[in-house]
This record gives structure tokens, sequence and C-alpha cells, in this order.
């Protein structure tokens, strides 16, 4: 496993055109030597960008100089790997991978910073409420199996596409009138569902800001937050202090783990959650064949 630094970002606005940023983009991420992924779409971009502290600095302070991406919100964090690939710059119809409808451009999610919370604000508010406070998870299930917030509200979704139907086939009853925090890895996907559900007339809804990446940043493993952040596209692990629990359950023997691994097969695109003992085993098996 390889030890990285990473930003989690994002920003939603008006990108006037994405194609010319996304290629602005690669070239900047080529010539500083970085991995990870960076998504532009018309409402916006979001991204996590791996490499040293010092390509890192240079990375953010290039982008920030943009005038279009001059408001884009930088979180830090360290994580854990696969060996690391370059930087790939997608363009896509839509940032959230929510799917593009004319309910979620970005004039309509703007959820305002009274609704948006500091990792402390959201202790302040479960001090306050206590129970009361709802967590639901704006990522895929997958996602959620290897972390998540303690007793939060996890989607029935395999993709991110799938995430917004538990908004509109009932998932969500009952909870109108709680104290609602909606979290996400950077916090995009969390700003646009809790926009959502505010048009919808949800009373106390609120978003994670900076994502789980701020929280784990603030709070390691001192806090509500239990396992490991996983992103999918990059195979990284990105755990918040010495003492990550293991959540997920391995899905050849049960054992607990936090790491999904890469197919072995031949022509097998898929992930995994395997322990190192299933992992080392599937290999080994593989080479043999």
């Amino acid at each position: 496993m390889v030890a990285t630094t990473f930003l989690v970002f994002h920003a939603l606005r008006t990108m006037p055109d994405p194609e010319a940023l996304g290629l602005w983009q690669a070239e900047l991420g080529r010539r500083l030597g970085l991995c990870g992924r960076v998504v532009l779409a018309p409402q916006g971009l979001h991204g996590i960008v791996g490499g040293s502290p010092q390509q890192l600095g240079e990375y953010a302070a290039a982008t920030k100089q943009h005038q279009t991406l001059a408001d884009v919100r930088f979180s830090w964090s360290e994580g854990r790997g696969s060996e690391a690939h370059e930087l790939t710059v997608s363009v896509r119809a839509d940032v959230s991978g929510f799917g593009a409808t004319a309910e979620r451009q970005v004039s309509g999610v703007e959820l305002g910073r009274d609704r948006q919370l500091t990792p402390h604000q959201v202790h302040d508010l479960v001090a306050a409420s206590g129970e009361e406070v709802v967590f639901v998870d704006g990522r895929s299930r997958r996602a959620s199996e290897v972390g998540r917030f303690r007793g939060a509200l996890v989607p029935d979704a395999d993709e991110s596409r799938d995430v917004l139907r538990d908004l509109d086939n009932g998932r969500f009853d009952g909870l109108e009138d709680r104290p609602v925090v909606i979290y996400s890895a950077g916090g995009l996907r969390s700003e646009i569902l809790g926009s959502l559900m505010v048009q919808r007339g949800f009373s106390q809804v609120y978003a994670l800001d900076g994502g789980i990446v701020s929280y784990g940043t603030a709070f390691a493993d001192r806090g509500l937050w239990e396992g490991a952040l996983y992103v999918l596209g990059e195979r990284v692990q990105i755990v918040f202090g010495d003492h990550t629990s293991a959540i997920g359950g391995c899905e050849t023997c049960g054992a607990r783990t936090y790491s999904y691994r890469a197919c072995v097969a031949p022509l097998c695109t898929a992930h995994a959650l395997l322990c190192n003992g299933c992992a080392d085993f599937a290999l080994c098996v593989a080479h043999r064949n």
C-alpha cells in the first residue's frame, strides 16, 4: 500500500467552457505528476487529486488563480491504496452523477451557508438534538459498506445515479421535521441532495461542509465516523487515524475489512470487498492459472 496526501474539492457554479478547463487541468496534472480524478460539467467540478504536499500546493494555487475556479474549496487528507495512477480528467453532462435534469442545474442547488455545517457544528447539533438527528449517506451503498456515520441511513443504490430514487420512493418519509445531516466524500453530492430535500418540504436539512474528508481531518477516530473513506475510481482508502475500525465484511470469508480489491480474473473490471488473506489467495490462484 502506498501513502499519499490528497486534495478533495468541488465547486458548484456555471462552467462556461468545461472542455477547455478539462484540457488545462489534464496538462497541469501531468506537469506536476499527480494522480487521481477530476470531473467537470456545465454545473461545476469535483475531484480527488493525490501527490506530495508540495505538488498539491502548486496544484491548488494554480487552480485558484484561474478566474473560473477561484472559489474551489479544498480539503486535505492522508490516504493509502494501490500503486497510484496518473490523473484522469473527464467532462460530463452532469457533475454529480445523479443525472442531469433541469431540477439539478446550478441555480437550483444553492443550500446557503446557514445549512452547511462544519464538523464542530455537526457535533453541536447532535449535542442539542440527540437521537433526533439523522445522518443520510449521499453516496452509493458500496461506498457506505466500508465507512459511514454511526447509525446513518444508507441509500439503496448501487450507483450514484440511483441515490435520488430514495428521495422519491418514500425512504425518507418521517424525516420531514427532524434534523437531517447529509454527507458525501467532499460535500458536492450532499449539497445537491440537501437542496432537493429542501425543495420537497424537509424543514431541517443540513449538508456536512467539506464532506467526510473535512470531518475526518477534524476528528480522526474520535468522532461519529466509523471506518474508511473509499474512492472506488482510484482504489484508495482514506483513513483518518491510527485506530480506524474495519466495518465491512469480506465477501469470501466475512472477516472485517475496509479494502476493495480489483478482480484478478481475466477481463474482469469489477471490485470486491476482500480481507488480506482472501485477496492473497485469489491472486495466487489467478497466477497459477
